[in-house]
């Protein structure tokens, strides 16, 4: 559903950014809008009844203009709890990509962990690493399959709302934690050529053009483009070179209809294209808390190509609205990354992937509430992922040498004394290549109905069936080529383990939701209790067929003494595999219970929300078991998050100041978690889920004094524990910005600044044991930065 509603530039709060919107006269005489300046809107909302008070605060829903085919409801009167951003808002505060706004937002944290092909977002202690994502990701309306698409650049971008809790009776699976909508600037609402310049400190420079037309009264363009790049913050060790650069560039096309009796149609592509250098890991040392420089045997390395289309098909009757959405998304990324984090080479992985996805979907929501109650919604999604995965792990020099230690100590602690003084043993060559197909196939039918129980009480029911579909054939193998020297004898063998098989699994789940919602005044605000269920669904690990196939070679190794030998396996063998590489679905039920609260006469907004969540086989990423080599997911058995999270947002000095605070806080704790077996099991019962940050907080302020506006922001996070048993973590930390702006009308400049304290802080930490024993590492997050960017708009 659209809603147009004008107001002021300056009305700039957190987590609900106000927008400056001028009007233009369409064909019909009726308005559109766009993000432009400030004296343009304030006189049509005077001229229109709309603006009685600069210093009123608006919801962001309320004034950009996109198309809802599936919600009745703007989100502040839905049982739920959100945070929206618009444009000018995500301009103050300088975000380029969803990781650096999420700082602004309770309990939602993407940190920055090392490159764009890692995309872990959590929510309320909700969260993944790897595999399946908990929260979902929608482009224009259009589904992000891809969790390595996630992580994308943020330009000509209207609107972004983020909402928390499980979404999955309208969204479907993955949506466990909560759900992200982006959209792009509307070309039928936009009018001009738009073009922003950026130069900052370490080099980072940005250029960005965009421009929208009215190719005739009913049809509209949009094109836009962008470069990024950064020469990167940290030196490799030693080296002149940085382990973090990037460059990035990309190109989007909006093609728009408007036909007769209330149909449309969006043609969407988004295209973008990303090499950097990646994983800045560096020792951590445990006591400080601070880690040195990246010190690799080489620089990661991350290279992606992203597409993402679709068509939208739009009809508004007089009693139904019906939404089309298909798309076509592909990726092909690749991936390398020193695995030992050390300058000595004793392993590395390369991942290349390849993704071609479809999706459809249809939607009916009611125009008008049926028999004067009744507001309801249905729909039917399905989508299908072709995915192939080529993840060979390398065995570096140290690493053999490492081996041939282990082996030539075995066997001489098997020989008699006066013999194994003359044993050598030389590992010439170790490797695990792998080739995988992992094609997944999902459908949903779901229904949401609202009902009027008084002018004042709302209900919504919702139900959701989920089917999905996912299997893998996986053709890999892992080798060791050495040469063992016996009193004068020498043998050259080669052992191998290899695995060729498929299997599969379905998945069926339903996903209800209940809500109430009671309508306090007529200013809007109201209170809420929902209940609703979450679902992330399971698959197939293969970062850890390196390790089983180690373990194959180790146990076997006795048989390659005299020749080449090749390790047999069984159907019980392959059963056993199947079973290890597998993970179950998680499930959750979120307990909400919130106000969204609109006081004197909407110069205050205050967002209350407390929440109780309880999660069954909940999906954890650690290390694979027996050697480390590459992250694996796992089911612990209970855990549970609780928590609350607040915001509150206002105006002063008749709208000239603008300022807001949130505050999120989540305690996620393991109830039933025993790692391993036997002597060796590990029991994490009443640990802290790792990754969570107990506390998130954030605060901004601008002061608009003429053509100039005056702004600094805050945001702060911890503590965060990096592992399941709670051995280290990450204290909470604060990090400053700034900025000021001055708008000239058709050109405005903006001097900005990061991190203006320079703190000192990690943004991920993970433990390894390639080399025997474990060592810590960890990736700094971003120091002081500086620079000013150039806005044109003709």
């Amino acid at each position: 559903m659209k809603r147009i509603v004008f107001y002021s530039k300056k009305s700039v709060c957190i987590g609900l950014a106000a927008v400056a919107l001028q009007a233009s006269a369409a064909d019909n005489e009726k308005a559109t809008c766009s993000d432009l300046s400030l004296g343009t809107s304030e006189k049509f909302a005077e001229a229109n009844g709309l603006l009685a008070d600069s210093s009123r605060v608006y919801d962001i829903d309320e004034v950009v203009v996109v198309s809802q085919p599936k919600e009745n409801f703007r989100l502040r009167q839905q049982p739920l709890s959100s945070t929206s951003f618009g444009s000018y808002q995500m301009q103050r505060l300088g975000s380029r990509d969803l990781r650096e706004l999420s700082c602004y937002v309770p309990n939602f944290v993407m940190p920055n962990y090392g490159s764009r092909f890692t995309n872990a977002m959590y929510v309320r202690g909700i969260g993944s690493r790897i595999n399946s994502p908990a929260v979902g990701i929608y482009l224009d309306g259009i589904p992000v399959l891809s969790k390595a698409a996630f992580n994308l650049h943020h330009y000509q971008t209207s609107r972004i709302d983020i909402l928390r809790g499980p979404q999955g009776t309208l969204y479907g699976q993955n949506s466990e934690g909560g759900l992200v909508r982006i959209y792009s600037r509307d070309a039928y609402d936009s009018k001009g050529t738009y073009v922003n310049l950026g130069l900052g400190s370490h080099f980072y420079r940005n250029v960005e053009a965009a421009h929208y037309m009215k190719l005739s009264p009913r049809i509209a363009l949009g094109v836009a483009a962008f470069y990024d790049g950064q020469k990167g913050f940290f030196h490799r060790a030693g080296t002149s070179d940085y382990a973090d650069n990037y460059d990035e560039a990309g190109g989007k096309f909006n093609l728009k209809f408007r036909f007769d009796r209330g149909w449309s149609m969006d043609l969407l592509a988004n295209y973008q294209f990303v090499y950097q250098h990646a994983f800045p890991y560096g020792q951590l040392d445990l006591n400080s808390g601070k880690a040195a420089l990246p010190n690799t045997t080489f620089p990661g390395l991350y290279r992606r190509n992203m597409l993402l289309s679709g068509v939208n098909l739009r009809h508004e009757g007089a009693k139904w609205d019906f939404a089309s959405t298909t798309s076509y998304q592909f990726l092909d990324d690749n991936m390398k990354m020193d695995q030992d984090y050390l300058p000595e080479d004793y392993l590395s992985l390369q991942q290349d992937q390849l993704q071609n996805s479809i999706t459809q979907e249809f939607t009916f929501k009611s125009r008008q509430p049926f028999f004067g109650f009744w507001h309801l919604t249905q729909g039917a999604f399905f989508s299908h992922m072709w995915l192939k995965t080529n993840g060979p792990v390398k065995f570096g020099s140290a690493f053999t040498q490492f081996t041939s230690r282990n082996i030539l100590t075995q066997m001489q602690q098997a020989m008699p004394p006066a013999m194994a003084n003359k044993v050598s043993v030389n590992v010439l060559d170790m490797g695990a290549p792998g080739l995988f197909h992992t094609p997944q196939s999902n459908l949903g039918l779901y229904h949401e109905s609202t009902f009027d129980l008084s002018s004042r009480l709302k209900a919504t029911l919702g139900l959701r069936y989920d089917f999905m579909h996912t299997s893998i054939h996986y053709d890999t193998y892992a080798y060791m080529a050495m040469t063992v020297k016996v009193m004068g004898m020498e043998v050259t063998s080669k052992l191998r383990s290899m695995l060729d098989r498929k299997t599969g699994d379905d998945y069926n789940q339903l996903l209800p939701k209940f809500g109430l919602s009671y309508q306090l005044d007529e200013q809007g605000s109201n209170v809420y209790a929902t209940v609703s269920k979450g679902y992330r669904s399971g698959g197939y690990n293969i970062q850890m067929f390196s390790d089983i196939l180690q373990t194959d070679l180790k146990a076997h190794r006795q048989q390659a003494k005299g020749g080449n030998y090749d390790v047999p396996h069984t159907d019980e063998d392959y059963d056993r595999v199947n079973q290890t590489i597998a993970f179950k679905p998680e499930t959750s039920w979120n307990y909400e219970v919130g106000t969204h609260l609109n006081l004197f006469d909407h110069r205050l907004h205050f967002d209350l929300s407390a929440f109780y969540m309880q999660v069954r086989n909940q999906q954890l990423s650690v290390m694979a078991g027996t050697y480390g080599f590459g992250r694996m997911m796992v089911n612990a058995g209970k855990s549970h998050s609780c928590g609350i999270e607040a915001a509150l947002k206002g105006q002063a000095f008749d709208g000239a100041f603008d300022w807001g605070v949130n505050y999120g806080f989540t305690r996620a704790v393991f109830d039933e978690y025993t790692d391993g077996e036997g002597d060796k099991a590990v029991n994490y019962k009443d640990k802290k889920v790792p990754y969570v940050p107990q506390h998130t907080i954030a605060a901004m302020a601008d002061y608009h004094l003429g053509q100039f506006t005056f702004g600094l922001n805050m945001n702060a996070q911890g503590k965060t524990y990096w592992d399941n048993a709670n051995t280290y973590s990450q204290k909470m930390y604060f990090v400053m910005g700034a900025h000021c702006d001055i708008d000239f009308s058709k050109m405005s400049i903006s001097i900005w600044g990061r991190n203006l304290t320079d703190t000192n802080y990690n943004t991920f930490a993970v433990d390894n044991a390639a080399t025997g024993k474990k060592l810590y590492f960890a990736q700094r997050g971003n120091p002081f930065q500086c620079g000013v960017d150039l806005k044109f708009h003709f």
